[in-house]
């Protein structure tokens, strides 16, 4: 299982003094691409940039189970759901203070960025994602 913190600054925050939601959205972004250069062993930047691929999200679903303050330490955990050949589902939860603050479901799909459609994800990609 991953993991990742991150304290809960003044720009992540709205007018009531919380976590706005989709600052949540950029927050599970930073994780995945954290999980992808630190686990998966290939940055964000080498798969866009280097390979000329890239891994959108094509499907997402949140749970918000508390709100989040100014001045909090968020901890993100990963966890791969499912690998398939050329997507792959994700489960990620935020936790403050002994409180689950989210669920969240991610599903990613390897494309290439000349035509955008699925590629079969790379076998070292794959199999830094199963371990």
């Amino acid at each position: 299982m991953f993991r990742r913190q991150e304290l809960i600054r003044f720009q992540h925050c709205d007018p009531a003094g919380i976590v706005f939601y989709p600052r949540y959205v950029e927050m599970l972004n930073a994780t995945v691409e954290d999980w992808f250069a630190e686990v998966v062993g290939t940055s964000f930047a080498e798969i866009h940039v280097m390979k000329r691929t890239a891994i959108p999200v094509v499907s997402l679903s949140i749970d918000f189970r508390q709100v989040s303050r100014l001045g909090e330490i968020l901890n993100f955990t990963l966890a791969v759901d499912r690998i398939g050949k050329t997507s792959a589902s994700l489960l990620i939860k935020a936790e403050s203070n002994d409180e689950v603050r989210l669920d969240a479901r991610l599903t990613l799909v390897h494309i290439g960025l000349d035509d955008y459609r699925p590629r079969v994800w790379p076998d070292k990609l794959r199999i830094a994602m199963e371990n």
